[in-house]
């Protein structure tokens, strides 16, 4: 029986579980894949306060040593469900059930899909959702970065360094970046931006992708490519098919200004709930005022 289960290891459920342990609660967070989440995965984070510049990886190292240096509890377990059993909640994973008093839920997001042909064909074979990840595989060659918002610019400078030619495909005719990002971009040498176009269809062979269709909204007009890689930063999808709270209908979870979700004893917190920002720093500040809630609900019984 524990007093809290965090289910996520990135930012958000770190922070909490930084916060439970401080206040004495029998804690566990549970995490299906690695510590860190999808900022682990990051080249470089340039607005997170008190490092001008650090890795994601280097960031996350940090936050998990201190939360492990205050004993908290961390398991490997994928959550598939969380049933509610009077005041208790019982949380079932893959490695068993976990029973307790109220739940942090922060497993973040996922990245979204296009949905074009060839997309999940070449998945791992020229496309990418990571340029951290997958970039140093295409030193030297031509590649293709779809979207227009921090993580796609920022991952387009990032590519710049190792690519030959990076085209950095949006559909608007401005970026929606922050604007020191989209001034990197924009000065960069074998960056070249495509205004008002999307792809359309991704094709290649059995050695990966060789080749693009991107079409022009302006003019209608479509044209073939030749690329070796194409990253796609196009937004996220929240992970929180296992809990049965409020959502909106994209499936973040509705929460209040205390991380409370429609059911007693379930917060939320992080990239899985609605928030106008999804950065390191406003995850931070969710996971606290979810272990700080989560603290007082758990006193209230």
């Amino acid at each position: 029986m524990y007093d809290l289960v965090i289910v996520g290891g990135g930012p958000a459920g770190l922070t909490a579980g930084i916060y439970a342990q401080r206040a004495r609660l029998k804690t566990v967070l549970l995490e299906r894949q690695y510590i860190g989440g999808q900022i682990a995965l990051s080249d470089v984070i340039e607005n997170y306060p008190g490092f001008p510049s650090i890795s994601g990886s280097e960031l996350m190292e940090r936050f998990e040593k201190h939360a492990r240096g205050l004993g908290l509890e961390i398991r490997f377990a994928e959550v598939v469900n969380i049933e509610i059993d009077g005041t208790e909640k019982v949380v079932k994973t893959t490695e068993g059930e976990f029973r307790t008093k109220a739940v942090i839920v922060a497993t973040g997001a996922r990245p979204r899909k296009l949905g074009v042909p060839g997309e999940d064909e070449f998945l791992g074979k020229g496309v990418s959702y990571c340029a951290t990840c997958d970039g140093p595989f295409f030193r030297g060659q031509r590649v293709m970065v779809v979207g227009g918002g921090d993580t796609a610019v920022k991952e387009a400078f990032y590519l710049s360094k190792l690519a030959s030619k990076v085209y950095l495909v949006h559909r608007r005719d401005r970026l929606r970046a922050e604007k020191i990002l989209q001034e990197k971009v924009i000065s960069a040498s074998n960056i070249e931006i495509l205004w008002s176009h999307i792809l359309k269809e991704i094709k290649g062979d059995k050695t990966g992708v060789k080749k693009v269709v991107v079409q022009d909204l302006k003019s209608s007009e479509s044209k073939e490519m030749e690329v070796e890689g194409v990253f796609i930063f196009v937004g996220i999808n929240p992970s929180t098919d296992f809990v049965d709270v409020d959502k909106d209908e994209r499936g973040f979870i509705k929460t209040d200004q205390n991380m409370e979700t429609s059911e007693k004893g379930i917060f939320a917190a992080g990239d899985c709930r609605t928030t106008p920002l999804l950065q390191v720093a406003t995850a931070v500040g969710d996971g606290a005022i979810a272990a700080f809630r989560a603290e007082a609900y758990i006193e209230s019984l």
